[in-house]
């Protein structure tokens, strides 16, 4: 059984803002060849087409873990993802996911450059390259982005879709045999879930953080009754199950319970569910 680990932090703050304390001379040194094999096949494919590469998360704040640390990559692109031939991206997280022992995954992602510099409403990766990235190739567009607080407005982005992405989960589940398949819908779903109950006491607590650990407690503090179904989604998070049914039920428990909450804060902070709101 997963046991549950006191790791993470909350985002350092300047007069409110969030510090994206992320920096490449805190890369462990086993993570570099990695990072270095990820930018040859971004060259190889993208060629022309790419404006630049980031890393984000763990391993760039230093907080990398060995054999347990994804690491996740975002490529800003001039062309729109939908008009580049992605085909090889599965193939190439495959072939390095089986290279490279000190990580437990990779991740390509791909985005256009005018996607990035459109910030008059919240988008999420605009955000994770301010306040959790940094960029290892190409010009750097971080210090072109608007500063972001931990209020509403970011709050709203994890709860106006949690409702969809639960449902999407339970689609996902209902009658699937693929052990792969079922691991990965636990882990993103229930990851989902422990952030949201951040986002439903970040106008209390006015803190923000990626990492598990600290958003499932400052849930529980605000909701004590709730502990144990939240300490469930964090283990699940950290240990997926294959059982799909197991899930399943929680998802129509916990699951509701959290869309629940979701609706009752968006009817207070966003009665109008705008998707994205104004920075």
């Amino acid at each position: 059984m997963a046991k549950i680990k006191n790791i993470g932090r909350y985002c350092l703050t300047n007069q409110s803002y969030l510090i994206n304390d992320s920096n490449k001379n805190k890369i462990q040194p086993e993570f570099l060849q990695v990072i270095n094999e990820v930018l040859k096949e971004y060259h190889s494919h993208l060629g022309t087409n790419l404006h630049s590469i980031y890393i984000r998360g763990s391993i760039p704040r230093g907080l990398g873990i060995f054999g347990v640390s994804d690491l996740d990559t975002i490529a800003i692109t001039y062309k729109k993802p939908n008009e580049l031939h992605l085909h090889w991206t599965s193939e190439v997280e495959e072939s390095i996911n089986a290279k490279f022992s000190s990580i437990n995954g990779v991740e390509l992602s791909f985005y256009h450059l005018d996607e990035i510099l459109e910030t008059s409403t919240f988008s999420i990766i605009p955000f994770m390259l301010k306040t959790h990235s940094i960029c290892v190739y190409g010009e750097d567009l971080i210090q072109d982005l608007p500063a972001f607080k931990a209020d509403k407005t970011l709050g709203n982005d994890h709860l106006i879709k949690l409702e969809e992405q639960i449902v999407q989960a339970k689609e996902d589940l209902v009658d699937n045999d693929d052990m792969d398949d079922i691991v990965d819908c636990c882990s993103w779903i229930m990851k989902i879930i422990v952030r949201a109950g951040l986002a439903l006491v970040i106008e209390e607590e006015h803190l923000y953080t990626r990492d598990l650990y600290p958003a499932y407690k400052i849930f529980s503090k605000h909701y004590p009754e709730k502990l144990a179904e939240m300490k469930q989604a964090l283990l699940y998070a950290i240990e997926p199950t294959t059982n799909a049914q197991e899930i399943l039920t929680f998802l129509h428990e916990f699951g509701d319970w959290m869309i629940q909450e979701s609706e009752k804060w968006l009817l207070i902070h966003n009665p109008t569910k705008t998707r994205s709101m104004k920075i």
